[in-house]
């Protein structure tokens, strides 16, 4: 199929939906829940005949199911965690295997072997082991469960992700931000705003964490460079369990305090965490429930001093200042986090799981303005609420067949101002910032931040699949996702200089006809997908295949007729406003994997991966009637908006291998490349009257291409240690969407020329070290290399003095992290005291900011244009992290 975007007419759309959903109801065309695992195998005695109707339980629970004539058996649905597991068959002993480990979307195969029962025989318990890779993926997935996260310096999602092999500060291998698929519980959280998640969530909400970085299944979309499911943690039926968690921390840098101006000065504790859990049955039958909490608060390690108030008024003429602070040392950056989980789970109807949960984050930060350091009160404030929450239906509609039903909100509310009411009086009495150039490098010493800006992001999403083992071998599954989206974000009004009787005063305005203050806007589109796939099992041999089916209506108009985008030009051909295209894109995805040694295989997968580009490249600055304002042979370099953007486009291929070469160590290699096209890029287009405007369209490109070689080592005893190493290449003719248009601006040559990313990190390292005794001590160490990003050197300043775009090299960076971890009872509770150290060997350098003519963040050859950055620790990476806490937990099992 060509790569190219298929528009069709209204009543093509319509018919393909309906075809697609009819399909995706059919039993013989489904595969199981991205948030549930299965557990299957072949039962035999010792002759290798097989055993008939033996019982396979998990134990603990009501999922089980027996063999059939060839003594194989499936159990379907079962949530992530680990299990006992009793398999039990008449004349046969029976055998308890302890702890089997079911992952999401994934198959755990258990195979056993039953001895004939002699007189009374006891039950044979073993011990399962998790394997150290598992040879039956077809792509690079890493999965954490809830245990492996405990024991690392770690605190949330984010970091697990960065932790991960071919990922770099977001970017999974090579590809731009933004390009990757947040879920929990197997429903997208992503904002369609920003295309980032909507939620943060700590590590103590979280089952398991899945991480994909290669190629992935036809069920999962929106995305180009990866996906990352988070599974939470649910309630027990039998005991309540609680939990609750507090630490303390401070930012250090001994020797290197003149870095950081007053960091000595912060407080021990200035970074605060209060945490806890409950869960249990809810005393309602059949019915559990969870709850937890999260206070956080930080200062940062970025200081300034109350040396001014917003009010002041110094008198800049006459070079006389008049400061009214108080002089104390005040934090430039703050976080002020509440955070939530709750869940409730009903089993009352046979076969059927019904379960509410609602996760809300709410923020208020204090964004880092250097400017500001010394009227830190002038300032706007940042608040962010999100809630998500919604309904999970599951009912097993036969032993071998299920199906899911999500129905979610996605709520964000986002606002940056100083202050909400748009005619607060302390607007016009603080007035404008101002400073004085000769003073403190020009540090404002006076007036607020007058910007306004807020985001409203209200989405509905509704998801269906159905999953049939249609077969011993074939697991199917098809599924279809509706997403409504209402979006409103913009400017809530202005504060703006108006010249009265001669003056220039501070005024509120607020004119939503205005094209120049266009002030918040709304805006409603609809995404619709399909899928279908298929998982065929057969012996140790994996095939994925599936395709998926992706529409999107932008809902909203553009003008007709882009060289006259206002209809302002007289005589030239008229321009109207129009209907945006609906887009429809099919992606096929498969993947192998084949055994070629006892505990090893090699796979390869390959997919086309579609992705819309974040809603505010849509809709951000898209009023094209301020364009009615731009004269013949004149130039706007400002990229407008466009409503008609197109989805990105990767294709991706991967192939690998996967063994284990020992009982105690396991390799993972694959080699991967990704096409990148139709990136989000600015285009420059001319008007009737020879005028030129910038606008944003699908042009840009890129490519990635590397390997990646991981080493697991988990030894029988106190020791285990993992490593990885990633060589990538990341290459396009830009980096950001516009970047061609600031080329433009500057006066240099904006033709495309592919350059390195600048996320283009070479070489990474990353390194794990874990000594534990379990329920006494664990002590893990993590060590991250990374070489040099690149950026544009400059041999001066001024018009020229840069020279090729990105062809030059950062110094490369190791940052180690710790974490020890003692637990203890004390009076019958069980509790742990742990030490976390982030930045152990406090390096002030990880690809952060350089100075053009040096590629140091530590000295300029243009100081005098360079002054204010000199000056500014922010271009420092963030000093030694230091955090000590205690953690209590319980158990009691329920009646």
């Amino acid at each position: 199929m060509s790569r190219s975007i298929l528009c069709f007419s209204a009543e093509h759309v319509l018919k393909a939906m309906v075809i697609i959903i009819a399909l995706s109801l059919l039993p013989a065309s489904n595969l199981p829940a991205d948030t549930r695992g299965k557990l299957t195998g072949v039962l035999t005695d010792k002759n290798k005949n097989p055993i008939p109707g033996a019982n396979v339980i998990l134990i603990g629970t009501s999922m089980g199911t027996a063999a059939d004539p060839e003594g194989y058996y499936v159990v379907m649905n079962v949530p992530p965690e680990s299990y006992d597991v009793r398999i039990s068959a008449v004349g046969f002993a029976s055998i308890v295997v302890k702890g089997i480990r079911i992952s999401s979307g994934q198959t755990t195969t258990l195979d056993e072997t039953l001895s004939e029962e002699v007189l009374q025989a006891k039950e044979v318990v073993i011990t399962a082991e998790r394997p150290l890779v598992d040879t039956r993926q077809t792509s690079a997935v890493s999965i954490l469960d809830n245990e492996q996260i405990s024991v690392l310096p770690v605190q949330n999602l984010q970091d697990i992700v960065n932790l991960q092999a071919g990922v770099v500060d977001g970017h999974f291998r090579g590809g731009r931000l933004g390009e990757v698929q947040y879920q929990v519980d197997g429903v997208s959280v992503n904002n369609p705003l920003t295309n980032e998640s909507a939620v943060q969530l700590d590590r103590s909400v979280l089952q398991e964490v899945q991480v994909i970085s290669g190629t992935f299944d036809a069920e999962y979309g929106q995305a180009m460079s990866g996906v990352v499911n988070a599974v939470l943690r649910s309630g027990r039926n039998d005991a309540v369990e609680w939990s609750a968690e507090t630490y303390f921390g401070t930012y250090r840098s001994f020797g290197k305090n003149d870095r950081f101006p007053r960091l000595k000065r912060a407080s021990l504790l200035a970074n605060q965490s209060y945490q806890v859990s409950l869960s249990g049955p809810a005393g309602i039958p059949k019915t559990t429930f969870l709850l937890s909490a999260r206070r956080f608060t930080s200062e940062g390690y970025l200081y300034g001093e109350r040396r001014f108030k917003p009010t002041d008024t110094s008198d800049f003429n006459n070079k006389m200042l008049y400061a009214t602070g108080d002089g104390k040392t005040i934090p430039l950056k703050t976080n002020d986090e509440w955070s939530g989980q709750a869940k409730l789970s009903n089993t009352s109807f046979e076969n059927i799981q019904i379960s509410y949960q609602a996760i809300f984050n709410l923020t208020n930060n204090k964004p880092y303005k250097f400017d500001f350091r010394f009227n830190p009160d002038g300032t706007t404030m940042q608040r962010f609420l999100s809630i998500v929450h919604g309904v999970d239906i599951t009912q097993m509609l036969t032993d071998k067949v299920f199906y899911t039903l999500n129905l979610r909100q996605n709520k964000v509310d986002y606002r940056d101002y100083k202050y909400e009411d748009l005619y607060d009086p302390r607007y016009l009495l603080a007035g404008q910032p101002k400073g004085d150039v000769n003073y403190e490098y020009g540090a404002i010493m006076q007036g607020v931040d007058v910007g306004r800006y807020i985001e409203k992001t209200n989405v509905y999403i509704a998801k269906a699949s159905l999953t049939a083992q249609a077969t011993n071998i074939h697991l199917l599954k098809a599924g279809i996702e509706l997403q409504l989206s209402d979006i409103t974000y913009g400017s809530p009004g202005v504060i703006r200089p108006t010249v009265v009787n001669g003056r220039t005063v501070l005024r509120p305005y607020i004119n939503d006809t205005d094209p120049t203050y266009p002030g918040t806007k709304t805006y409603k589109p609809i995404s619709f997908a399909a899928f279908a796939q298929d998982r065929v099992e057969w012996k140790d041999v994996m095939v994925r295949g599936g395709v998926r089916l992706e529409y999107f209506d932008a809902n909203t108009t553009v003008p007709s007729n882009l060289q006259n985008p206002a209809d302002t030009i007289a005589g030239a051909p008229r321009s109207v406003l129009k209907k945006t295209k609906k887009k429809i894109v099919v992606a096929p995805r498969l993947g192998v994997s084949y055994p070629v040694i006892a505990n090893g295989s090699v796979y390869f997968s390959y997919g086309h991966f579609y992705q819309m580009p974040a809603i505010n490249k849509f809709f951000s600055n898209s009023n094209y009637k301020v364009l009615a304002t731009l004269a013949g042979g004149n130039e706007n370099y400002d990229p407008y908006g466009n409503p008609d953007l197109k989805p990105e486009f990767t294709t991706q291929y991967e192939f690998g291998m996967k063994a284990a070469l020992t009982e105690f160590l396991g390799i993972d290699a694959s080699l991967f490349y990704k096409d990148i096209r139709n990136l989000l890029g600015v285009q420059f287009i001319e008007t009737y009257n020879t005028a030129k405007y910038a606008r944003l369209t699908n042009i840009d490109f890129g490519s990635v291409g590397g390997f990646t070689l991981a080493l697991d080592y988990r030894s029988m005893g106190a020791i285990s240690a993992t490593i990885d190493y990633t060589y990538q290449t990341a290459l396009g003719n830009s980096s950001n969407p516009a970047e061609t248009a600031t080329r433009a601006a500057a006066g240099k040559d904006a033709n495309p020329r592919e350059n390195a990313f600048e996320w283009d990190q070479r070489h990474t390292i990353n390194g794990s070290l874990t000594v534990q005794q379990p329920k006494d001590y664990s002590l893990t160490a993590i060590v991250k290399y990374g070489t040099g990003q690149p950026y544009t050197p400059a041999i001066g300043s001024g018009f020229g003095a840069d020279l090729e775009n990105n062809s030059a090299r950062k110094s490369n960076g190791v940052l180690v992290d710790v974490r020890g971890e003692k637990q203890f009872e004390f009076v019958g509770i069980a509790m742990s005291a742990f030490c976390r150290v982030y930045n152990l060997f406090d390096a002030s350098f990880f690809n952060g900011f350089v100075f053009s003519t040096t590629g140091s963040p530590d000295y300029s050859l243009t100081t005098a244009s360079d002054y204010t950055k000199l000056n500014d620790p922010e271009r420092f990476y963030a000093p030694r992290r230091i955090e000590i806490g205690i953690s209590v937990k319980g158990i009691t099992l329920a009646p």
